[in-house]
């Protein structure tokens, strides 16, 4: 397999933890999407979509059996999340049109903060800025959030959430954590 090699000779992966998003979601949300008419940016592929909970970017890859057993030890949080997407929104500094959640669930910020924390000891550090729950649907968008020919009321079950590696374009799951309740 070829890997990602740091000019220091150290092989390392992109990563990140997500909610993933079943298959019938992510044919609805590519269904709204296309009903926007988008003529700005480039759209994510469906087989893409997931909402991000921790971008971690590039670990050595010596480092992600320590990242998976740190989250084996995380307690989980007890109530079940139920994540609604339903703002359309254009993020201007990250050129992205996205959906977001208006009132993310608590359970769900319980778990970004627990992972946060339990990455800490492994010199990832906490994000600078709030954790704001979201979906991509489209990069290098530009201008104003399109006109929706009906609202975005999108319900996300929250039953697992998974290690990603960004690779050429695709993400391929690298271990997976049950919420359990």
């Amino acid at each position: 397999m070829i890997q990602d090699v740091r000019s220091t000779g150290t092989p390392f992966k992109r990563l990140f933890f997500a909610l993933p998003v079943g298959d019938s979601q992510r044919r609805a949300l590519a269904q709204w999407r296309r009903s926007l008419n988008l003529r700005s940016g480039k759209p994510v592929p469906a087989a893409n979509f997931h909402v991000t909970l921790l971008f971690l970017g590039d670990v050595d890859v010596a480092q992600v059996p320590a990242i998976c057993a740190a989250v084996d030890k995380l307690a989980l949080p007890a109530t079940p999340a139920r994540l609604l997407l339903d703002r359309l929104q254009v993020w201007q500094r990250a050129n992205a049109l996205v959906l977001e959640a208006q009132q993310p669930p608590g359970a769900l910020l319980q778990l970004v903060y627990g992972l946060q924390q339990a990455l800490l000891p492994l010199g990832m550090e906490a994000a600078s800025r709030d954790y704001r729950p979201h979906l991509t649907l489209a990069r290098d968008f530009r201008g104003q959030p399109p006109e929706a020919g009906s609202a975005p009321d999108f319900y996300l079950a929250v039953r697992h959430f998974t290690l990603y590696e960004s690779r050429k374009g695709a993400y391929w799951p690298l271990a997976q954590w049950p919420l359990s309740y």
